[in-house]
């Protein structure tokens, strides 16, 4: 493989140094390095960061591959400057066996725009009612260390503590959605002023934070680990931060969308603002910006969920929830967190890169940017400026509650173990 010099890259957002690249390995960092032989990237002005890690993503097949294909979807995560993806459970079959999550690994391998990490189901077919075979797929060629019935909560509190027992056994994690199916039965948006006014059925606050409650309690009790996906109001940071105050092993992580978009959006009954959970209000949305910056929300993961235009462009309440999300998270950041001074250039590679790598136990990524380290690497111009086209997107849909709108930043080239995935902007 040859050279590639990355001259000129404020690293993390420090001082501007230049970066070789060696084959699969970063050679050297410092300035003034020598570009014989190799390929130069002119990045002055750019932030060069650590490859951005996703645990939390769709890519629907098997099963829905006119949503999405592993394909297509890593395409999509190349391209928002992602070298690695945690792929959830509920396609069709659904990831409960080795085989299955085998499959999805091997599809990440062949296609090669980043790294593909199955989740595994927690219970057979999503149904909450028996275990699945969570140590045969740890121990398979996917090697799960995340599950997840994402989709659906895992309700059931007895279920839910042989879970997080049986996971302990190899350090495996528990990633909830946490959503009380019993107090969301018919909610189609947020309960509060507006889902009253528009006389929407109410999604509850205490329905997410009453199992968050229940599982930190439960993590504590096993000893064991649990994740909390895509938290979403101001009760749910406090529980998580009560928890972790007394020692207990969990982490969180907040969507995009949640970042920036509240429920007086869904005036417009505008099915792209339809996503579980809800957009909440804009306390909610303040209070998990500041618990990011904080620490309290570990990291930023996209739950990117597409969906075929068919199935978004009906009324309302025939709507499936969800939003795409890899090829705009990057942005939506800068422009949340960093812009706002929440964060830093090196906070944001900490919660989209160091963290969730450290939590999914992905191999080789979420690596300091230093000679010897594995060369997953994201640049990205901040100054950049620019309408959201989703007639632009690698994903195969287009269910973006961003069209038109304006954000900051672009990511300009994608490397995975030195090969540019992206390079000045299109896919390699």
């Amino acid at each position: 493989m040859s050279k590639i010099l990355i001259r000129g890259a404020k690293v993390l957002g420090g001082e501007a140094q230049d970066v070789l690249i060696d084959g699969e390995t970063i050679e050297a960092v410092g300035t003034g390095l020598s570009a014989d032989g190799a390929t130069v990237v002119e990045a002055e002005g750019q932030i060069l960061l650590p490859g951005l890690v996703d645990l939390h993503t769709h890519l629907r097949e098997p099963g829905r591959e006119d949503s999405e294909t592993v394909l297509t979807g890593t395409r999509a995560a190349a391209s928002g400057g992602y070298t690695s993806v945690f792929a959830m459970a509920n396609t069709f079959p659904v990831a409960d066996t080795a085989g299955v999550v085998e499959q999805v690994y091997r599809l990440g391998q062949e296609h090669g725009y980043c790294d593909v990490q199955p989740i595994g189901a927690v219970t057979v077919g999503l149904e909450g009612k028996k275990l699945a075979e969570l140590g045969a797929m740890h121990e398979s060629a996917a090697g799960v260390t995340v599950f997840s019935d994402d989709g659906k909560c895992v309700d059931d509190a007895v279920m839910m503590r042989r879970a997080l027992e049986y996971v302990k056994a190899f350090g495996g994690v528990v990633a909830q959605h946490a959503q009380e199916p019993r107090l969301t039965e018919g909610a189609q948006m947020n309960e509060g002023v507006v889902s009253a006014e528009l006389g929407l059925g109410g999604w509850p606050a205490v329905a997410e934070e009453s199992i968050i409650a229940r599982d930190v309690l439960l993590a504590e009790h096993v000893g064991s680990r649990v994740h909390i996906c895509h938290l979403s109001t101001a009760g749910s940071v406090e529980i998580v931060r009560w928890a972790k105050s007394r020692g207990i092993d969990v982490t969180a992580e907040v969507t995009p969308h949640h970042l920036l978009l509240t429920d007086e959006l869904v005036r417009s009954y505008n099915p792209v603002y339809k996503v579980n959970p809800p957009l909440r209000t804009e306390r909610d949305v303040m209070a998990l910006r500041e618990a990011l910056a904080d620490g309290t929300i570990d990291i930023v993961a996209t739950d990117h969920a597409p969906h075929p235009h068919e199935d978004k462009d009906c009324e309302w309440a025939a709507a499936a929830m969800g939003m795409v999300g890899l090829e705009t998270a990057l942005s939506v950041v800068q422009h949340t967190m960093v812009e706002t001074g929440l964060l830093d250039w090196a906070g944001v590679a900490d919660r989209m890169s160091f963290k969730p790598a450290q939590i999914g136990r992905a191999t080789g990524h979420g690596r300091p940017v230093s000679a010897g380290e594995p060369a997953n690497l994201t640049l990205v111009d901040p100054a950049y400026r620019g309408s959201v086209d989703p007639a632009g997107f690698a994903s195969r849909s287009r269910n973006t509650p961003y069209e038109g709108r304006e954000l900051p930043g672009r990511v300009t080239h994608t490397f995975l173990r030195g090969r540019a995935t992206l390079m000045d902007g299109k896919l390699a």
